[in-house]
């Protein structure tokens, strides 16, 4: 029964210099599988349900908030960062700085790790998150016994674009008012969910409401897709990835298409590959169990 599963407090770690927030689900004394999530979602995005399930097959499941989101360090010294610039800069072959690349959030990860004396563990990341997964893998493989790359993708610039209707839901802020942020993200949602799996309107209008009341910051999510943008491709250093490999996508994802996914699993050797059928940007409730059986499954044989 999930609601055995012991669920920490919300508890602050010193990793890479910055400030980290974190809970935890399950027992410490069982093999540690750390989440990742994506661009601009707290780690309140791995839903406390989803969490508690995955601990209960014998795990000590780590979510946290990335930099510049959530009630981790804010970089806010680093200013406002103009997107539509940097995009226009990326690809008329200019080089830009953004104020920090995915391979500092990687880093953090690895911080965190290093301040829960966690030597070596399970990753698992979804979107932005499976690209910062992929990096802890690539630059520290001593440390990841299994990878899961959920709706994630190699980063490389010859791969399908998001939908325009995705690309507003990453250009365009939602409101800062409590409602209007709550309408905007729900309807964002419902449409990441792809055509054929909603999420439970309940469960994601109060996640939503928790988001905002833990705190928006919405230069960091700019700041965050300036890392994403400006961070180079990973397809050929994903070769040299000697590590156990899951690939999960959905087959109606907008923002993500599916050949990110299928990029990444023909990139990393002997990498599986789980395609569902009508999943779209999101871990809807129906999938749950398909989703947390597969990971279990890849991540038990180690």
């Amino acid at each position: 029964m999930t609601q055995d599963i012991p669920h920490s407090a919300e508890a602050t770690a010193r990793a890479n210099g910055i400030d980290i927030v974190y809970d935890t689900f399950g027992d410490p004394s069982a093999p540690a599988i750390l989440l990742i999530m994506g661009l601009g979602a707290q780690m309140i995005t791995w839903d406390e349900e989803f969490c508690a399930q995955l601990a209960s097959y014998g795990y000590w499941v780590i979510r946290y908030d990335n930099r510049d989101i959530g009630l981790s360090t804010k970089f806010d010294n680093a200013g406002t960062v103009n997107i539509l610039e940097i995009v226009a800069a990326t690809q008329s072959g200019q080089s830009v700085e953004a104020p920090y690349n995915l391979r500092d959030m990687a880093d953090d990860a690895v911080g965190l790790l290093d301040a829960l004396e966690i030597q070596i563990g399970h990753v698992v990341g979804a979107s932005m998150g499976g690209m910062i997964a992929q990096l802890v893998a690539i630059h520290y493989p001593s440390r990841v016994s299994t990878l899961t790359s959920i709706m994630s993708s190699t980063g490389e610039p010859d791969l399908p674009p998001p939908s325009d209707e995705a690309l507003q839901i990453l250009l365009v802020p939602p409101p800062t008012d409590r409602d209007g942020y709550i309408e905007a993200s729900s309807k964002a949602w419902n449409y990441l969910n792809g055509p054929r799996y909603q999420s439970d309107e309940n469960r994601l209008l109060t996640r939503i409401g928790n988001a905002y009341d833990r705190g928006l910051c919405p230069d960091g999510v700019n700041r965050q897709l300036a890392a994403t943008i400006t961070s180079e491709g990973r397809r050929e250093a994903l070769q040299s990835v000697a590590i156990p490999t899951l690939v999960i996508h959905g087959d109606a994802d907008p923002l993500v298409p599916v050949e990110g996914g299928i990029d990444t699993a023909e990139a990393i050797p002997g990498a599986k590959k789980l395609i569902i059928e009508g999943m779209g940007h999101s871990l809807p409730d129906e999938l749950w169990h398909h989703i947390l059986e597969a990971i279990v499954e890849h991540i038990s044989q180690r």
